[in-house]
């Protein structure tokens, strides 16, 4: 049996209006902005409107540990909200925007597969709305005018070498780790060392994602250390007098974006923070306008569950206040396959035994997620390929693990096919039986919550973590930031620092190369092991098969 490509079933979608899918949630024409005749920009007055309405449930998507087999979370995450409208449910989804970089490296695209996409795809995937544009330039200004100030009298009295803001671009390009700036003489200004992140690592990035409003926009943007003097003490963005610019820059970028699923379902796509990098999840006012108006939002944590969905718990809903009534685990019999050691090119053969032996990553990501006090159920992504003996095996095993699997095969159906993981997880969301708690206090020391993830979440024997970090650390506790979360910047493919190690790994230690403020968001960012916040392309990346075919449509973004 042949099977469509994403790129033509998302191409052959009947689309409605955007004005018809804003009616569904009770938006009116005249506070939608918007772009094209497929989506939507969101006023802030509507926004405003709703916020004295009853929240819905909450439901969290995430994930066992990225193979290169597939898992597909944000597909899991399109067709369960569909199959909650089929059964009646009013319900939206929530998820991330696309980055640049990933789309033309190796990831590829980010709006679901098969009969669970979001749409339009092409333009999600790529441009959209420009917000990803937005927070690039905004973070340029601050960069420009940080160098502009320094060029002209330096009045803050910055010191050069300790300037702590990098520059970004939307695009992994290695090359631009570490750079010099400003060669070439008097007038291109002072020398120094400079490198650029991806802009999905920007704390710009995450404090538009975190932000509730244009004016808590502006005071986080303000609150961003980008440098220290000489005495050390901290320059902040508002010294350098950029917020205001910024928040221009920004304003339409703040405002959600509206779009629909292959059935015509609404869907917030907005924001797009990295989960390896940064916090790995959508916008939070995406997600609290979404939970005023229906009663049950599906929205996904980047990753793995040991990055996304950690950070989904210790810093969205602590920043938010928001509290998950179930999590959604997704696995797949080819994940389980790869996890127990059997090569890629083998996975279409029948493999008890390597299912077995995978399935002690997606007993951790349980544990883990029951840690925090939500139900989960499992969601086996179907693939068709999955023989009946090894998704017995997947469910047989989730069941010693006290929780419950469910087969999904919205890829291939649909809502048709995810109708019985949506009425079990609405009865789940339902019953309050939900008592979500971070893994710690905002007391515990900074040093002390890196443990608490490391060893609580990724079983880690230690952190190993040289003076000058500790240090660093027991400096913004006595500059007053202890209280906040920490976010760690670490692999997504393994519970360890080492991306090869698959499975459970347990007697490993999690090195900490480097820790960075992020006053403006409200995080400790760890850098972890070799990861990196600019990324690089493969060897062969995707870029090199996307093209314009004859018709002027564009092939191999997928």
């Amino acid at each position: 049996m042949s099977y469509k490509s994403d790129i033509q079933i998302a191409r052959e979608a009947n689309k409605k209006p955007i004005q018809e899918i804003g009616d569904k949630i009770g938006i009116s024409t005249e506070h939608l902005l918007p772009y094209g005749h497929d989506k939507a920009k969101v006023s802030q007055d509507f926004i405003n409107s709703v916020q004295s309405k009853k929240n819905g449930k909450l439901i969290l998507v995430t994930a066992i540990n990225p193979t290169p087999a597939g898992e597909g979370k944000t597909t899991t995450t399109v067709g369960l909200g569909d199959g909650l409208n089929a059964i009646g449910k009013n319900a939206m989804v929530c998820i991330r925007e696309a980055s640049l970089g990933p789309n033309f490296g190796m990831k590829g695209g980010a709006a679901g597969g098969g009969y669970a996409q979001i749409v339009p795809m092409e333009d999600m995937n790529l441009h959209f709305t420009g917000d990803f544009h937005a927070i690039t330039s905004a973070h340029s200004l601050l960069s420009a005018m940080l160098d502009n100030h320094v060029y002209w009298g330096n009045a803050q009295e910055i010191d050069t070498r300790r300037i702590t803001w990098r520059r970004v671009v939307d695009m992994n390009d290695r090359s631009l780790r570490q750079i010099t700036s400003s060669l070439g003489g008097v007038s291109n200004g002072f020398a120094r060392e400079d490198g650029f992140d991806i802009t999905v690592a920007s704390e710009v990035m995450a404090i538009l994602c975190l932000a509730n409003d244009l004016k808590d926009l502006e005071a986080r943007l303000g609150n961003m250390i980008v440098a220290y003097r000489r005495d050390r003490s901290p320059v902040f963005c508002r010294d350098i007098k950029a917020a205001g610019a910024m928040t221009v820059l920004l304003k339409d970028a703040m405002q959600p974006n509206l779009v629909q699923t292959l059935e015509n379902n609404p869907a917030f796509v907005h924001g797009g923070p990295f989960a390896n990098i940064a916090h790995g999840c959508n916008s939070v006012i995406a997600t609290k306008t979404a939970l005023k108006l229906t009663d049950y939002v599906v929205t996904e944590a980047g990753f793995g569950a040991d990055l996304g969905a950690e950070k989904f718990m210790n810093i969205k809903c602590r920043k938010a206040g928001l509290s998950p009534d179930c999590v959604v685990l997704v696995a797949t019999v080819r994940a389980m396959k790869m996890n127990g050691g059997m090569a890629k090119a083998d996975l279409g053969q029948e493999s008890v035994e390597a299912v077995q032996a995978g399935c002690s990553n997606l007993g951790r990501h349980i544990g883990n997620l029951k840690s925090f006090g939500v139900p989960v159920v499992v969601a086996i992504n179907h693939f068709v390929t999955d023989t009946d003996a090894e998704v017995q095996a997947v469910k047989d095993f989730v069941k010693t693990e006290g929780a419950e699997a469910i087969v999904s095969q919205h890829w291939e159906f649909g809502s048709k096919g995810s109708e019985a993981l949506a009425k079990r997880v609405a009865e789940i969301a339902d019953s309050g039986v939900s008592q979500f708690a971070p893994l710690y206090p905002d007391d515990l020391g900074l040093f002390e919550k890196i443990e608490r993830v490391a060893k609580g979440i990724y079983r880690a024997d230690e952190v190993i973590a040289d003076k000058k970090i500790r240090d660093q650390l027991r400096l913004w506790e006595e500059q007053g930031y202890g209280n906040l979360p920490v976010c760690m910047a670490k692999t997504q493919y393994s519970f360890s620092t080492d991306p090869t190690q698959r499975g459970a790994p347990t007697g490993h230690s999690v090195p900490v190369r480097e820790v960075r403020l992020s006053a403006g968001a409200g995080f400790v960012v760890v850098v972890c092991g070799e990861i990196m916040t600019m990324p690089g392309l493969p060897r062969v990346p995707a870029a090199e098969s996307i093209h314009l075919n004859d018709a002027g449509e564009i092939e191999g973004l997928f």
